[in-house]
């Protein structure tokens, strides 16, 4: 289903790409624009994750450079039945995560300094939960071209600004054609990372909560994001803003309620949903999961590495949790 899902976005986005090209330069400039998009359905495939990944700098870490952050990803990559993604860590102060690559054997996952930082062990294990729930469900792929093309669509309908006012004597429609090309390109590509990321949202929280066993660690960690993200302004996510739905919570500032014109759905919710699986309602996870009060601080599993025994054999922590 995800393949037919993404097969209909690039042909979504290639059609809009031509229309644009259309209404800035009239037949020749469509085709230039399908070129464009063609190049770059190609290049969203193979290699919109390291564009992603790089947009924010994030640096790969292992075993030896981040030996905690890695051992909670490899230890969720089990349970969950996955390969063992990329790891990386973004300097940044903001509390966030994403996942990206086309498929779990091309995956990766990256945290920021500050979610590393803020979060608990057990809340860090909440959050890499959900986004492995992501390349579980192969939502990096769509998620991770859509980021692409979305920021394509906007350089579009800019160069509709500055170029698209000489080429009347090509574009049938004139100004007006240069007009709507300036603002249905990034508005199209609003909807488009809206439509995809606010459900999705949604299942990934609940199969996270599935992978870690305890639907209150990602509960724990949602409140704790939300309320530092509003405070923390994310350098790299202003300057690429058609990245801002790949990240667990909207790193835009403002935006953040669950509306017609937000990436995200409301954390309010999304926690209320996670507290009702944690009280048996119709969560059937981890058995080592029991429900108690949203207050109190959950329980490490029995191994893995936030565990008593994992803390014992881990090396001693000097800069953080990542080592």
């Amino acid at each position: 289903m995800n393949t037919i899902k993404t097969a209909m976005l690039l042909a979504f986005m290639t059609a809009l790409f031509m229309g644009v090209g259309f209404l800035i330069g009239g037949s020749g400039g469509m085709m230039i624009a399908f070129i464009f998009a063609a190049g770059m359905n190609l290049l969203s495939y193979w290699n919109a994750d390291k564009m992603v990944l790089s947009m924010h700098h994030a640096r790969e870490v292992d075993a030896a450079s981040a030996p905690e952050f890695h051992g909670i990803v490899a230890d969720l990559a089990r349970n969950a039945g996955l390969p063992m993604p990329r790891t990386y860590i973004i300097e940044n102060d903001q509390p966030n995560a994403f996942a990206t690559g086309r498929n779990p054997e091309n995956a990766a996952v990256a945290a920021t300094t500050g979610l590393l930082r803020r979060l608990s062990p057990q809340e860090i294990a909440g959050v890499m939960a959900h986004e492995l729930a992501h390349i579980q469900h192969r939502d990096t792929l769509t998620m991770t071209i859509t980021a692409t093309l979305a920021g394509a669509i906007s350089m579009l309908g800019n160069f509709a600004f500055f170029f698209g006012g000489n080429r009347d004597n090509n574009n049938p429609f004139g100004f007006i054609g240069v007009l709507v090309a300036m603002l249905v390109a990034p508005l199209a590509a609003m909807l488009v990372q809206m439509a995809i990321s606010r459900t999705r949202e949604y299942s990934a929280d609940r199969r996270g909560a599935e992978i870690c066993g305890q639907p209150l660690w990602l509960a724990s960690a949602l409140g704790k994001i939300a309320s530092a993200a509003e405070h923390t302004v994310n350098v790299d996510a202003e300057r690429n803003p058609a990245t801002a739905h790949m990240f667990i919570i909207n790193p835009l500032s403002g935006a953040r309620m669950d509306n017609l014109f937000s990436t995200h759905p409301d954390v309010g919710n999304r926690i209320a949903q996670l507290q009702e699986m944690a009280s048996g309602g119709g969560f059937g996870g981890h058995p080592s999961m029991a429900a108690r009060p949203a207050d109190e601080a959950p329980r490490p599993v029995a191994s893995g590495p936030w565990s008593e025994a994992g803390r014992r054999s881990s090396p001693p922590r000097s800069k953080g949790p990542w080592g």
